[in-house]
């Protein structure tokens, strides 16, 4: 008689499932693996956005300013509407100590194109480093992207990187200097061109697919032609180097970003860069340059284009500390976003321009930091904005809500960790990060 011990035998049910959750188990372990999650990142988030977005389209989710206020919001804006023959002056703050350099006007060569630029097709949410890799590859910097994105963005699903996070990278981790300026015009454009300096433009880009609609963009300027009437680009989403772009088309989508540039250059060539900015050298002397811009095409532009220039007026008074009249800019630029046609709607906006948390935040309009915040959070595919999670967080701490001001930075710096002002604001609440 055989006495021994019989085999335990699990059922085959129980078999089944192990072997599904250890495959599973394997392709998250594979899917971690930076090279392939840098090929499948995109398409799984290109997945979710098309669940979502058609379940709850983005651009049907619509701010709107608190009413109470609408009455004094529109006595200001009265102020600013024109005369017979003038457009409202854009505010003139107390004048810099440091004296702006005069440009001497020379005549600009009818066309320039730059050679020694490093064409770089950007990673998944990356076009801000792989385009200022390429401004730099200009220089000599012999790196890539990655460096840039793990400096700016830790958080590889972080929907943007700001204009002052590139300006930081470059200042700290290469040998170059950087100016970054508003209200930049085609003619400053070429000038820089025709001198040797590639030109780098926030722009917005109206993308097709799964994840369409209205985004913001990094573009690079090597070269110009007049008698053809366009610019020569690198880009590294679409259209790889030597892209023309219409004069026409980069200023369409450039007024956007309240037509900021970015222009990166060697320590030992920084009077040269202030000469060629002329009355740019001083930043507080761009913005209000750009303030009287947006108030120009206020009142000459219609739809999409006029919706635009209310943002960028509010965008160039917060920065000059004129909080009151960028609420008020930013409010007209709210009322007039549900007029105007969903598929035009630029319903990103705060993914990559902050102002009217600024603006509402500091004339007290803590209500409607958070109500704005939660609409941009929620339509997002996935809310890897460590902004909005900031001022959101900043709102609830000034209205007594702490607990709900530390979830809210603590997200922030899930999505973007070592975020200084969610760090700081930590502390000032007393909670260790």
């Amino acid at each position: 008689m055989d006495r021994s011990p019989k085999r335990r035998r699990f059922p085959r049910w129980l078999i089944a499932l192990a072997a599904i959750l250890g495959l599973m188990l394997l392709a998250v372990a594979v899917y971690n693996l930076p090279p392939v999650e840098e090929r499948l990142a995109w398409r799984i988030s290109e997945l979710r956005a098309r669940i979502k977005y058609a379940i709850s389209p983005p651009e049907e989710a619509v701010f709107t300013p608190d009413a109470t206020l609408a009455a004094v919001v529109q006595a200001t804006l009265s102020a600013l509407a024109p005369s017979t023959s003038a457009t409202p002056d854009a505010p003139t703050p107390t004048p810099a100590a440091t004296a702006t350099p005069t440009l001497v006007p020379t005549p600009l060569p009818a066309s320039a194109l730059l050679s020694g630029v490093r064409h770089e097709y950007e990673k998944w949410n990356n076009c801000g480093p792989a385009t200022m890799s390429m401004a730099l590859s200009y220089w000599g910097w012999e790196g890539d992207q990655s460096p840039i994105a793990a400096f700016v963005k830790p958080n590889p699903r972080d929907k943007n990187v700001m204009p002052y996070e590139l300006e930081a990278f470059v200042e700290s981790e290469t040998d170059l200097e950087m100016v970054v300026r508003y209200g930049g015009t085609l003619d400053l454009a070429k000038r820089f061109l025709a001198a040797g300096y590639p030109f780098m433009v926030e722009k917005g880009y109206d993308f097709p697919g799964a994840d369409k609609g209205w985004m913001g963009h990094y573009q690079l300027l090597v070269g110009y032609d007049d008698e053809q009437q366009r610019f020569t680009a690198y880009d590294s989403y679409t259209g790889g180097p030597n892209l023309p772009v219409s004069y026409k088309q980069l200023e369409e989508n450039w007024r956007a970003f309240n037509y900021t540039f970015l222009i990166p250059y060697p320590a030992d060539q920084e009077e040269e860069v202030m000469v060629l900015l002329g009355d740019y050298a001083d930043e507080q002397a761009s913005l209000q340059i750009a303030a009287q811009k947006a108030s120009d095409e206020i009142y000459s532009l219609t739809g999409r284009d006029q919706l635009f220039a209310w943002f960028n007026r509010g965008t160039s008074l917060y920065q000059l500390q004129d909080y009151g009249g960028a609420a008020a800019a930013y409010d007209e630029y709210f009322r007039l976003y549900p007029a105007l046609d969903p598929e035009l709607r630029p319903w990103r906006m705060l993914w990559y321009q902050t102002g009217p948390y600024f603006a509402y935040f500091f004339t007290g309009r803590l209500a409607e930091v958070m109500n704005l915040a939660t609409v941009t959070l929620v339509a997002a595919n996935e809310p890897a904005l460590e902004e909005s999670w900031y001022w959101r967080a900043r709102a609830r701490a000034d209205t007594g809500d702490a607990t709900g001001a530390v979830d809210d930075l603590r997200t922030s710096l899930a999505w973007h960790p070592g975020f200084s002002p969610s760090l700081s604001l930590l502390q000032t609440l007393g909670v260790t990060p």
